[in-house]
């Protein structure tokens, strides 16, 4: 039993090292992501929506730069409208009307995946710009790769005052953030790797969980 005892614990050594490697490996890869060098032109670009305006308005700069056709603000509030958001983001009333698609469907990363594969596919387009928190953008182009694997998603994250990725450790919002957000992504990676069960093709017409 003694001996039973002592490679339990081992194991869960090996476990914990293994984990935290990874998680210092990801905090590494997020700090190292911004800023994003400006990206190819694509047909469209999506923001998903998140604790603060930052994605939306970069993405609207991308627009602006020629460097997509349309913009998709994935997972708004269903209480926001159009004009809210229009004058929210000081964008030209008729810029906004002419090329952004707001999406209210999604309410979580899965569904931000599915919601951005069915106006894409909708409007034929085959590249995305994927524009998101720098510290969600791993998982986020996980989810939609899954839900759109024909497509080329060209990543474009965004520094946010959500987290600040340099210093993550400093402070204990920052470190439950990173370190949660580092634990949904094992579970997609996991997901995806092993089983693949994301919002595929098949799947998106029947909608999904979170």
């Amino acid at each position: 039993m003694r001996g039973l005892g002592l490679r339990t614990l081992a194991t869960l050594g090996v476990a914990l090292m293994v984990w935290t490697a990874g998680l210092l490996a990801f905090a590494g890869r997020v700090e190292r992501s911004t800023p994003a060098p400006a990206p190819r032109a694509a047909d469209g670009a999506v923001a998903l929506t998140g604790h603060s305006d930052e994605r939306i308005a970069a993405a609207l700069r991308l627009l602006e730069a020629g460097k997509a056709r349309r913009v998709l603000i994935s997972g708004v509030a269903p209480h926001v409208t159009r004009s809210q958001l229009q004058m929210l983001t000081g964008t030209g009333k008729q810029f906004f009307d002419c090329c952004v698609d707001l999406g209210f469907t999604a309410a979580n990363t899965a569904g931000n995946a599915r919601e951005t594969a069915a106006w894409a596919r909708a409007r034929g387009y085959k590249t995305l710009i994927l524009v998101t928190a720098d510290y969600h953008m791993p998982r986020a182009r996980l989810e939609l790769r899954a839900a759109m694997p024909e497509a080329r998603i060209i990543p474009y994250p965004v520094a946010t005052g959500a987290l600040d990725a340099a210093r993550w450790w400093k402070t204990e919002r920052d470190a439950q953030r990173m370190i949660l957000e580092y634990c949904k992504y094992v579970v997609v990676l996991a997901r995806e790797t092993v089983l693949g069960l994301g919002p595929t093709p098949a799947r998106v017409a029947r909608g999904g969980g979170r």
